[in-house]
């Protein structure tokens, strides 16, 4: 889930009650390490925010984690953006717990992730609602439900997500017309719950109310730049469906931290990810040229892929087809081919899922 975003500086009566709250010393520390990041001096903005942070200041702490993360100003530290992204998110900076929630996630960590992620998504973050869409499309970190993995496909391909392009496309191979139709009704749905948590927490930070306790539902910042890259590849488990990936894309430029109170918004790209890790046996026996197929795997990475096709070639249980490899957009499928009839490829998936291994029919 690592959005990185201007946090804008309050004005009105939301700073002075943020003044109140933190010290006019503090927030102007938090604002002069602002100026000096937007400036390109990024030592100076460290050095301004470290303060704050060490005294507790979730936006200080939001903006050094960015730098850590970033390695601009100090020496790149994932450990210590992670520590400070987690202070944050545990006041209530929705940023922070966005971030956090997809470094835990990016890190493999991905139960203790998931209800960052799941908040995120509730306010519009489309990488939160890609990756939580293709877990509810797996059935492995969230529970299994197509019309809403669909929806949220859908709402994320929409803010424009690359990912989620081929997400939806290889989840048009298995998903029932009827159940993307009912998802068509559902994303406007959570869209306009979206929104209205968006509204509210806008409102909230206007009136200089208090931080919402992340993770739950709140809204979205007023401007955003997104957060670099998550480059760590995060295996996924197996599902006995189409094996979508939770690879997401680089992120672009560059984040600019600010000053005051946080709102969140979309950016960072996560966790790259094997997906699915369907498998079947095979024989070596006669070449087969049957139209029938089995979906064995289907991976972001392409090491992935030919671990698992070096693994399963030459496999007994897949009755003489042949492993092989196909492209669909960023994604590798891993396919069992060859299979002269349903019954026959049923047959060899059959007998690999009795052996612990997922795999699809398909032609």
């Amino acid at each position: 889930m690592a959005s990185s975003s201007l946090i804008r500086t309050l004005g009105g009566s939301a700073m002075a009650a943020c003044l109140l709250a933190m010290g006019a010393p503090a927030l102007a520390d938090v604002k002069a390490g602002v100026d000096a990041w937007s400036a390109g001096d990024y030592a100076t903005a460290v050095r301004e925010w470290s303060g704050p942070a060490q005294a507790g200041d979730a936006d200080a702490q939001f903006n050094l984690a960015q730098a850590y993360r970033l390695g601009r100003g100090v020496d790149a530290d994932k450990a210590q953006a992670e520590a400070l992204y987690a202070a944050a998110a545990a006041q209530g900076h929705v940023q922070a717990s966005d971030n956090y929630g997809l470094m835990l996630f990016e890190d493999g960590r991905r139960e203790a992730a998931m209800p960052y992620i799941e908040a995120a998504a509730g306010r519009g973050d489309p990488r939160a609602q890609y990756l939580l869409g293709v877990a509810h499309f797996n059935g492995d970190l969230a529970e299994k439900d197509w019309p809403r993995a669909y929806a949220l496909l859908t709402l994320a391909n929409n803010s424009g997500l690359p990912q989620a392009r081929a997400a939806m496309a290889q989840m048009d191979e298995f998903v029932p017309l009827a159940d993307r139709q009912q998802a068509q009704v559902l994303a406007q749905q959570i869209k306009s719950e979206a929104d209205a948590n968006r509204a509210r927490q806008l409102a909230a930070i206007d009136l200089g109310g208090a931080p919402v306790a992340v993770p739950t539902a709140t809204a979205p910042a007023r401007a955003a730049a997104p957060v670099p890259a998550a480059t760590r590849p995060v295996e996924v488990a197996r599902a006995d469906s189409a094996g979508a990936d939770y690879t997401l894309p680089e992120g672009r430029g560059q984040p600019v931290p600010a000053a005051t109170r946080a709102t969140p918004v979309p950016g960072k790209p996560a966790a790259q990810a094997a997906p699915v890790t369907a498998s079947i046996p095979a024989s070596a026996s006669a070449r087969m040229s049957g139209e029938w197929k089995l979906q064995l795997g289907a991976f972001g990475n392409s090491g992935n892929a030919d671990r698992l096709t070096s693994r399963l070639t030459g496999n007994a249980a897949l009755g003489g087809a042949r492993v092989e490899q196909e492209a669909a957009g960023r994604l590798t499928k891993v396919m069992a081919v060859g299979y002269p009839s349903r019954d026959a490829a049923e047959a060899a998936c059959s007998a690999l899922k009795r052996g612990g291994q997922d795999c699809l029919v398909t032609r």
